[in-house]
C-alpha cells in the first residue's frame, strides 16, 4: 500500500472533535494544531448551555491547561488568535439527535465541511449509573453515526473504545468486531432496545413518586442495575458492557461510512510530547502510587505477573495515524486498532511495585510535617480468599466487636460503627469493580496496529512525528523519571 504524508492529508482538513475536554481528547486537538497548523477547522463539541459557557471551559478545561505550553511557545503572541481560526467550540449533546448542536447555520456548516470525526466521547467510570453510560457509551455512537451519514464529503469516523471490551477473556485476545447481541458467556436475549426498556421501567420504579429513596440511594440503584445487567451477560461492569453495546451499533449501523474502531488499553501520562509526564486525574494505578507513597498502602491486591499500559501520546498517534489512512484509503480492510503494549513490551505489576519502591526510597513524599515518609516492600494478595482473610483479621472483625460494643452501651459508638461499615462496604465495590483488572490473564493482540507501524516505518514517513509503537519504550526510565514525578507534580500542583 503507498502511504501517504500523515501532515498532508490534515492540512486544510475539518474535523470533529466529541467529548473536548476528556484526557485524549485535549492531547489529540494540542498534537494536531502544533504538527499541522494548516489544519482548516478543528470543531469542538462539548457539554454547554450555551455559546459564552462553551468558550469558558474551551478556555478554563482545555486552553490554559500545561498541556498547551509548548504550542504557547511556539505560536507567542499570536496564539489567541490562531485558536480563534483554527477552534470552533460548541455546546452539545452526543446523546441527543445531530449531537444537540441547536444552531442550524453552524449544523449545516459541519455537514458539509467535515472531513473526519474523532469520536472521544464517554463515561469512563466503571461505577457510574446504567442510564448515564447507556446514553453516552452504547445511544451516543449511533448518535455520531447517524450525523455522520448527513456529512457529505467525509471521509473517515474514528471512534474510541477500550481494549477491555473483551471482558475478562485470557490468553490472546484479537482485534475482532463486537457482533450485535454477542454476549461473551454465550447467555442470549442481548437486545440494546430491550436494554434501554428495562432502564426505562427501573427509572420509574425508582421515581420519587413510586419510592421513598433518596438521590444518592436512586443513584446507587441505578451503578446496581448497571453491574447487574453488565454480569447478565458476561462483562464485569457497566463501563465495558455499554462501551462494547456502542461498537455493535457501529458495526451494525454504519452502511458505507468508513468506521475505524480504536482499542487502547490503561492509558497513562505522556511519554515525549508535547512534554513528558503530562496527566490529568488520579487513575487507578496513579491513585496506588500515591497512596504507597503517603504510607497509606500497605498491601496490594492483584497478580503480579498480569500486564498493564500505555503512554497517552503514543494513543494520540496511532489515532491521528489511523485517521490519515483510512481518510486515505476507505477500501482498507483492517479496521480495528488495539492500541497497547501486552503482545511486544509487556509490563508488569511486579515492575511497578519496584518501580514505585525505588523512586519514593530515593525521593520520599513529604508529610504535612514536613517528614520524609519511609516506604517499605508492600505485602502482596495473590488472589480474593488471601484479601478477604486481610479484610477480616484486620477490620471485619474489630467491626463485628464494635457492633456488638454499639449495642450494649445504646448506639453510643454508632457514629464510628457507621463511618467504618460505609468505609468498608466502600472499599470491597471499589475491589469487586476492578478485581478484573488486577487479575487480567489476556494479552491483546495488535496485528493490525503492528502493520500500521511497520507501513509507516518502512515508508519513513513522519515516524518520529507519529510514534505509537511500543517496543521503544523503555518502562524503567518512563515511570522513574516520566510517569511518577508527573503524578507528583499533578499532586502537589
Amino acid at each position: 500500500m503507498e502511504l501517504e504524508s500523515v501532515l498532508k492529508f490534515l492540512e486544510n482538513k475539518t474535523i470533529l472533535v466529541t467529548g473536548a475536554t476528556g484526557f485524549l481528547a485535549k492531547i489529540f486537538v494540542e498534537k494536531i494544531l502544533r504538527v499541522q497548523p494548516n489544519v482548516k477547522k478543528l470543531y469542538l463539541l462539548l457539554r454547554a448551555s450555551d455559546v459564552k459557557s462553551a468558550t469558558q471551559r474551551l478556555n478554563t478545561e482545555i486552553l490554559n491547561k500545561d498541556l498547551f505550553k509548548v504550542l504557547k511557545e511556539k505560536m507567542g503572541g499570536n496564539f489567541n488568535n490562531f485558536v480563534g481560526e483554527k477552534i470552533c467550540v460548541m455546546g452539545g449533546d452526543i446523546t441527543c439527535e445531530d449531537l444537540g448542536v441547536e444552531d442550524s447555520n453552524l449544523r449545516q456548516q459541519m455537514l458539509t465541511q467535515l472531513d473526519a470525526i474523532v469520536n472521544l466521547a464517554a463515561t469512563t467510570n466503571f461505577d457510574e449509573r446504567y442510564d448515564v453510560s447507556l446514553y453516552l457509551n452504547t445511544m451516543g455512537p449511533k448518535y455520531v453515526l447517524n450525523f455522520a451519514k448527513q456529512c457529505t464529503k467525509l471521509k473517515v469516523l474514528v471512534h474510541v473504545s477500550t481494549a477491555y471490551v473483551a471482558g475478562e477473556k485470557e490468553g490472546v485476545i484479537v482485534e475482532s468486531p463486537c457482533e450485535m447481541g454477542e454476549s461473551l458467556n454465550g447467555a442470549i436475549g442481548l437486545d440494546i432496545n430491550n436494554e434501554l426498556n428495562l432502564l426505562q421501567q427501573k427509572l420509574k420504579q425508582l421515581q420519587p413518586n413510586n419510592s421513598d429513596l433518596t438521590n444518592s440511594q436512586i443513584t446507587l440503584a441505578m451503578k446496581d442495575f448497571g453491574l447487574q445487567r453488565a454480569k447478565e451477560f458476561g462483562w464485569p461492569n457497566t463501563y465495558v458492557f455499554t462501551k462494547a453495546m456502542g461498537e455493535m451499533i457501529l458495526e451494525e449501523e454504519k452502511a458505507n461510512i468508513n468506521v475505524v474502531i480504536l482499542r487502547p488499553t490503561i492509558v497513562t501520562s505522556t511519554y515525549k510530547e508535547p512534554f513528558p509526564g503530562w496527566v490529568e486525574g488520579i487513575r487507578t494505578i496513579d491513585s496506588m502510587a500515591v497512596g504507597y507513597a503517603k504510607g497509606k498502602l500497605t498491601c496490594f491486591l492483584g497478580d503480579l505477573e498480569s500486564i498493564v499500559d500505555i503512554p497517552a501520546d503514543y494513543v494520540v498517534n496511532a489515532i491521528v495515524v489511523a485517521m490519515a489512512v483510512h481518510g486515505n484509503d476507505p477500501y482498507l480492510n483492517r479496521k480495528i486498532y488495539q492500541v497497547g503494549s501486552s503482545m511486544r513490551n509487556p509490563v508488569k505489576y511486579r515492575e511497578l511495585q519496584e518501580f514505585g519502591y525505588r523512586y519514593f526510597s530515593m525521593k520520599p513524599w513529604i508529610n504535612k510535617d514536613g517528614k520524609p515518609i519511609k516506604v517499605q516492600k508492600v505485602t502482596i494478595l495473590s488472589d480474593m480468599e488471601s484479601f478477604q482473610r486481610y479484610m477480616t483479621i484486620r477490620y471485619l472483625l474489630f467491626l463485628k466487636g464494635l457492633e456488638l460494643v454499639n449495642n450494649a452501651f445504646c448506639q453510643y459508638f454508632q457514629g464510628t460503627y457507621l463511618h467504618l461499615s460505609r468505609k468498608i462496604k466502600y472499599v470491597m465495590r471499589l475491589v469487586e469493580l476492578y478485581r478484573p483488572y488486577l487479575f487480567f490473564k489476556g494479552v491483546f493482540d495488535d496485528i493490525n496496529t503492528e502493520r500500521l507501524i511497520m507501513e509507516r516505518k518502512e515508508s519513513g514517513i513522519e515516524t518520529d512525528i507519529f510514534y505509537f509503537d511500543a517496543k521503544t519504550i523503555n518502562w524503567e526510565e518512563y515511570f522513574l523519571t516520566v510517569h511518577v514525578p508527573g503524578i507528583v507534580k499533578y499532586v502537589f500542583k
